[in-house]
């Protein structure tokens, strides 16, 4: 992709998201997302109305009138997002690939936590770490963050959530907002996902293809393993080889479900023909 049509497609995405975060997403996220608690900020005269519990009684004496003290939330949080980079996600039999609609409820995902003055920072991940940027505010950042989404080329096919929580916890020593977006066909990491959830505020949303769910009947085809880049011969008219990977399939969206249950934390399914902005604000709201 040549520099000029990537800044187009960027544009594109920003146009897009940030349309969606301004007018719909910003004031859920921040309603769902709530700051480290409050932090004093200054002393007033009372007014009429204000609560008897926040008066400075050492103020009061000293000016012979009520003083009262005042409270901002303490906003400042950190978003982290976890992108699953590995080959599955270059998928798509409708509309778009997953990793376009990862793109881009990435990208609404960021220009939310911007409008709430919020940090924001990546981890690119297939069975390695293949990039972190590091959590950092402003426009020209998300719109590095966009870039790194629409052209980056990971080393490896292959997935392990593991290691992409493991160098979360060693980066974030904070409280973080954790989104991870992947279609999950993995396993083998709910202990290290419990110790994650145990310090970061964590969401899964779980971007998949219709026609994953079930091995359509084509005959004896060639398969390619997006993965490992194998290939098969796969006789997809015996019901014994669909039943075997529609099993396979279920076990491993099961596994999501009840792994991220289990550590307390979020869960959203969002299928690339549906509107991910539904599905984004039914969970804000649900969560507020």
């Amino acid at each position: 992709m040549d520099t000029k049509e990537l800044l187009k497609k960027v544009r594109k995405i920003e146009i897009k998201t940030r349309r969606l975060s301004d007018h719909i997403f910003g004031g859920e996220y921040h309603s769902t997302f709530k700051g480290r608690g409050m932090t004093f900020s200054e002393v007033r005269q009372y007014q009429y109305g204000d609560d008897v519990r926040t008066i400075d009684w050492n103020v009061t004496a000293r000016y012979n009138e009520p003083y009262v003290k005042v409270f901002e939330e303490e906003r400042e949080l950190t978003l982290m997002l976890l992108i699953d980079v590995s080959g599955s996600e270059h998928f798509g039999t409708v509309n778009q690939f997953k990793k376009e609609v990862i793109t881009e409820i990435s990208a609404t995902l960021a220009f939310s936590a911007l409008q709430n003055n919020d940090k924001v920072g990546m981890i690119m991940f297939s069975d390695e770490v293949e990039l972190f940027i590091p959590p950092k505010k402003g426009k020209s950042h998300i719109l590095r963050i966009i870039r790194e989404l629409l052209e980056f080329h990971p080393k490896s096919k292959k997935t392990d959530l593991t290691e992409a929580l493991k160098y979360l916890s060693n980066v974030m020593k904070k409280r973080a907002i954790v989104f991870v977006l992947s279609d999950f066909m993995m396993e083998e990491y709910e202990q290290t996902l419990k110790i994650v959830g145990n310090k970061h505020d964590v969401t899964g949303i779980r971007v998949y293809d219709p026609k994953e769910e079930q091995m359509i009947n084509l005959g004896v085809v060639q398969m390619q393993d997006s993965e490992t880049g194998e290939t098969h011969l796969v006789n997809t008219s015996s019901k014994q080889v669909r039943k075997a990977y529609e099993k396979y399939y279920r076990e491993r969206v099961d596994y999501f479900r009840n792994a991220f249950t289990k550590s307390g934390a979020g869960i959203l399914q969002c299928r690339v023909d549906e509107s991910y902005v539904k599905k984004l604000l039914g969970y804000f709201k649900q969560r507020a």
